[in-house]
């Protein structure tokens, strides 16, 4: 700056008593002329005034663009130099954060492209050290380092040299009597050194400074929970040893007396609703030790009631009335609904793609509807089972009172591609995918496919379109036809033919549906002592079938649910014609648990199982029978390989089937997309009963959301092996739900 007013100082007898005739400006970028005139505000015609150069000299140096201005002056023309700061090309981070480059360069905000400036660099520096040092990192050292390049342009690059973590060798729990260190220490981020907690699952005692401030009331919290009302919880001391970077960390704690519940009362200002209606469903009873964890689950179900006969603007306040003496209290809901409301509106942005009449009818309030949160609620899930949407986002704009906007906001996902993919299968070995399709067909809602698989035992053609909600009613519709060579272990299966499915909606989370198949089968390459060979070698048999089939659906998302269960039922009847005669029955059912809101964890649970009988049949071809092993079965196991033996090792298959697998899901890499699963499979099939095979599968699977579509790699070990089984360790699946 010093430079830039001197440079105005030698201009001044040049600039006296002369009249601006034209204003000029030398070296701008980044701003324009216009601009530059309006932040200057001085005017041709005007006498040159040396003061004022001089504030517009500051003024636009203000704007942090500039290194350097000057002004010059002949005849009358008055002309502004500059010379702009580089800009930023490239911004590099070392030494911390690599995998998170970006989500850190937004917090330091700092990016490409910007305006090179010495102070923004040192506030992104100190910014950069607070994050590292937030995580328990003492002593680190960042610098920092400018490269120019040969454009113009400057490359940033920022090297972080870690310090030391600072461990909790002690912790003190001054006062806590009730409770061990251990309970209380489940709730708390900071926690004492574990004997070997470098282990995955013990405490490493590294001190999380940004967390230290939460720890007392979650304490406190835990307290409540358990009745204690009076808990009081000081503010944390940490005692820091820099020599050794281990730490004491001090909490004073007074517990007081354990309170029971006396009362609860429900007061509304308004009766909009039952009183009783809202004390059905309440969690805390009067007797019970108070919790305040039950508390706040029965403020939201009172909530919730009232918000979904519309009153959207509903409080709720607890009020508590302790008797210390007694150590009783009673809790009194003051319940405040406001207005009904009613929808304005519902706004459908950030679709490209799909038509909005089909995010429209997912969504379960229309013009002119009474709130509800359920139906806001359901909305967002129907939408996202859609698989049409990566996130959705319905935003409750405030009118007046009695009116508001819903704005749904999709950030639309792939849904279609043509792909030349795969897999990889124990039996199968590696499976090559040709394919079209769409699930969202020109923002139809439409789906379209049309695939080729082929692998060392399989080659399939598959056409397909369905139609989920044609002309936008509840019904759906869906044709099929397909051609597949199948090389089992004991024969080669070659079926041709086709379906037609039709289906309804017949509730919220409901769907029915009625298919008819018809194909044919040949089954060939058969050993002559294979039983019942004379029956299938050389003969094409066929089949009609009619498959009624129900199915609810309540999850959250189409790829990873987080919340809900799916279950359907199914019974196909083969005899309408044809040479096939049985009934085949499939129970299916799912359900998942994020537990984040919970544990402060992105842990996802799963429960699978399926069920599959026979319970008649006249003529039952072996194909038609239940095989186990495999992804949708038990894993570890090559793909149908688990079934009834004979003396001579074929596997003749079964009429009773029924699997189950216990999932957990982890992240892996946030940054990538990627999780990792726990899974442990177990199942059982057999011809009269469920229990003549029995096998079970354990490993982990890698669920990871790539450019290409979702993969799951499957990394599996058998249990409860027998011998001859035929085990697999390595599957892979590309395009399927987790």
């Amino acid at each position: 700056m010093k430079r830039l007013l001197h440079a105005t100082l030698l201009t001044t007898v040049l600039l006296q008593a002369q009249e601006i005739k034209s204003i000029k400006f030398d070296g701008l970028i980044h701003l324009s002329p216009d601009i530059a005139k309006e932040i200057i505000d001085m005017q041709i015609g005007e006498d040159i005034d040396i003061e004022k150069v001089d504030q517009a000299i500051k003024k636009l140096y203000a704007q942090k663009y500039f290194k350097d201005i000057w002004v010059t002056e002949e005849r009358g023309v008055l002309t502004f130099h500059f010379t702009e700061k580089p800009v930023i090309s490239q911004v590099e981070l070392s030494g911390y954060g690599e995998n998170k480059k970006d989500e850190i360069l937004s917090q330091i905000g700092l990016k490409k492209g910007d305006i090179y400036d010495e102070e923004r660099i040192e506030k992104a520096k100190a910014t950069l050290l607070g994050i590292v040092e937030q995580e328990g990192y003492f002593d680190t050292v960042v610098e920092v380092d400018t490269k120019p390049l040969k454009n113009g342009s400057v490359k940033i690059e920022f090297a972080v040299n870690k310090g030391e973590n600072i461990i909790i060798e002690k912790l003190n729990l001054c006062g806590a009597k009730s409770f061990s260190k251990g309970d209380l220490e489940s709730v708390m981020a900071n926690k004492e050194r574990d004997f070997m907690g470098w282990l995955w699952g013990f405490n490493d005692g590294k001190v999380k400074i940004d967390q230290l401030q939460y720890d007392a009331p979650r304490i406190r919290d835990f307290y409540m929970r358990h009745g204690y009302l009076d808990a009081q919880i000081d503010d944390p001391l940490l005692r820091v040893d820099f020599n050794r970077y281990s730490a004491i960390l001090d909490y004073k704690i007074t517990e007081g007396p354990v309170y029971e519940v006396k009362d609860i009362k429900i007061v509304l200002e308004d009766p909009v609703i039952d009183v009783k209606t809202l004390e059905e469903d309440l969690k805390l009873r009067k007797g019970e030790v108070f919790d305040i964890e039950q508390m706040r689950k029965d403020m939201e179900n009172i909530k919730k009631k009232i918000a979904d006969i519309g009153y959207a603007y509903v409080r709720v306040i607890p009020d508590f009335k302790k008797d210390p003496k007694n150590h009783k209290v009673v809790l009194n809901y003051m319940v405040i609904p406001g207005n009904k409301v009613y929808i304005k509106d519902v706004i459908i942005t950030g679709n490209n793609r799909t038509l909005d009449r089909v995010i429209r009818r997912e969504v379960y309030l229309a013009p002119g509807d009474t709130y509800s949160l359920t139906d806001i609620k359901d909305s967002k899930s129907a939408l996202m089972r859609t698989g049409y949407f990566e996130s959705v986002v319905i935003d409750e704009r405030r009118i007046n009172d009695h009116e508001m906007e819903l704005v749904v906001n999709v950030k639309e996902t792939q849904t279609g591609n043509i792909m030349v993919g795969g897999g990889y299968g124990s039996y199968d070995g590696f499976i090559i995918n040709a394919s079209i399709n769409d699930r969202n067909v020109f923002g139809s809602g439409i789906a379209l496919g049309l695939s080729l698989d082929f692998s060392k035992h399989r080659s399939n053609f598959n056409f397909s379109i369905t139609n989920p909600r044609v002309w936008d009613s509840d019904y759906s519709a869906s044709v099929n036809l397909f051609n597949s060579v199948y090389e089992s272990y004991d024969y080669t299966q070659n079926k041709k033919g086709g379906s037609l499915t039709v289906g309804k909606k017949i509730a919220r989370y409901w769907n029915s549906s009625v298919t008819y198949q018809y194909f044919t089968t040949e089954l060939t390459g058969m050993d002559p002592t294979y039983p019942d060979f004379a029956l299938y070698d050389g003969r094409a048999f066929t089949t009609s079938a009619i498959t009624p089939a129900i199915r609810f659906n309540n999850t959250d998302d189409y790829y990873m649910p987080r919340e809900g269960m799916i279950f359907s039922a199914s019974s196909e009847f083969a005899g309408l014609g044809g040479d096939a005669k049985f009934n085949k029955n499939y129970l299916r059912f799912a359900t998942y648990k994020g537990l984040e809101d919970y544990i402060n964890y992105d842990l996802i649970l799963r429960y699978k199982a399926q069920v599959g009988f026979i319970p008649w049949d006249q003529n039952l071809p072996v194909n038609e029978k239940f095989f186990m092993g495999g992804i949708r079965s038990v894993r570890g196991y090559q793909s149908g390989s688990i079934s009834r033996k004979d003396e001579n090792g074929y596997l003749l298959g079964g009429k009773y089937m029924f699997s189950n697998s216990v999932e957990a899901s982890i992240p892996l890499i946030e940054s990538a997309k990627m999780r990792l699963s726990f899974f442990f499979d177990y199942g059982m099939i057999g011809e009269d009963a469920f229990t003549d095979e029995k096998r079970a599968g354990t490993g982990v699977a890698i669920e990871w959301f790539s450019p290409m579509g979702p993969i799951n790699l499957i990394f599996a070990n058998p249990l409860m092996s027998k011998e001859g089984d035929q085990t697999s360790s390595f599957e892979f699946t590309m395009g399927t739900q987790f």
